[in-house]
């Protein structure tokens, strides 16, 4: 079955789920765009609907082009192989608003998708897949040694039956390291069709790869062809859904503190007033990392004990593997990850003061 085919056959059902619907628009957030982001994606994450709703109601009112990216990127980072059908849905739906006017309009067709995606189950191995192959110290050299290597070879890498950090590394060369640049990744233009076409012809499923494309050509994310990389081996596996231990959360003006990260303002700035306290966290944080690193770091131990927790995530074998790459091996000790999640009320209280 061919890409375009499969792309109409994914919209026709698509639409007929949003002609079901005729959602009322919830009451925006009071916060930035930047926020609003935040706040949709670990709304989602978390399976908080209501709140996914307000933020997209949000950003499709003050920017709704940031909306529809983010609603993609979603689908491939938080979703991936827990849900072909929810990934399959919202890639549809990225197909410009022309397009969404004839399924009822941007809201209806942004109500059913933070919907599906709330609901569905999560996996977040093609995220953690990109952080070991980017920041792992044990592929450092293969980081290095890729980067000169063929499209062919890199293909070759990609889909054989290397580790999973190094067949990462080498997908992501194959499809350019220069539509997202990377401080650890040498930058280099690749060809994004070839290895989509490779995937194909090795009889990964058709319709994982023509989405998967679909979805890297609208957003651009390495995230897409990891999914489909991923996808061969989690359709032969059965898994099981276990949710994250959530930490409690406050709410400041409205949203839950977990949604100033350090990916938005005033979530940055918490973090460096956080810095400045006598919190035991800030303190191992100034006694062993270099200055210029302090937000950066302390902004990762955050996302992993907080931003990127999930509700329903499909644990299966590989999915665990690169949990526990990312998590344990990218970043700190234990040590700073303990002290941090006891520290989260002080945070918050930092959270609340620059709001």
């Amino acid at each position: 079955m061919n890409g375009p085919l499969i792309l109409s056959q994914a919209r026709t059902r698509l639409a007929e789920l949003i002609e079901a619907s005729n959602p009322a628009i919830p009451d925006p957030l009071a916060v930035s765009p930047w926020v609003a982001m935040s706040a949709l994606q670990k709304a989602v994450r978390r399976g908080e609907h209501a709140l996914a709703q307000r933020a997209a109601a949000t950003l499709l009112r003050v920017a709704p082009e940031k909306l529809w990216r983010r609603l993609g990127a979603i689908a491939f980072e938080d979703v991936g192989v827990a849900s072909f059908d929810t990934v399959f849905n919202v890639t549809c739906a990225l197909g410009g608003k022309r397009l969404r006017g004839q399924w009822g309009g941007e809201w209806r067709t942004a109500d059913t998708l933070v919907q599906l995606l709330s609901e569905a189950p999560k996996c977040r191995a093609a995220d953690d897949v990109l952080i070991a192959a980017e920041r792992h110290p044990r592929y450092r050299r293969a980081r290095h040694a890729l980067a000169a290597k063929s499209v062919d070879e890199l293909i070759r890498i990609a889909t054989g039956r290397a580790e999973w950090p190094v067949r990462a590394i080498a997908a992501w060369f194959a499809v350019g390291t220069d539509r997202r640049p990377s401080p650890y990744m040498e930058k280099r233009r690749g060809d994004p069709a070839a290895l989509f076409d490779a995937l194909r012809e090795l009889g990964y499923p058709h319709t994982v790869a023509a989405i998967s494309w679909e979805g890297f050509r609208r957003i651009g994310e390495v995230l897409c062809p990891f999914v489909a990389l991923l996808a061969a081996e989690a359709a032969t596996i059965r898994g099981q859904l276990q949710s994250d231990d959530l930490p409690p959360e406050s709410s400041i003006r409205g949203v839950p503190g977990w949604a100033y990260d350090i990916y938005c303002r005033e979530g940055r700035q918490a973090l460096q007033c956080f810095l400045r306290t006598d919190a035991p966290a800030a303190t191992w944080v100034r006694q062993h990392v270099p200055r210029e690193r302090w937000v950066a770091f302390l902004g990762d131990v955050l996302f992993r004990i907080e931003g990127g927790l999930v509700k329903n995530r499909l644990s299966w074998p590989t999915g665990c593997l690169l949990r526990k790459l990312a998590d344990e091996e990218c970043y700190g000790p234990p040590e700073i990850f303990a002290l941090m999640r006891l520290d989260l009320p002080r945070l918050n209280q930092e959270r609340a003061n620059v709001c």
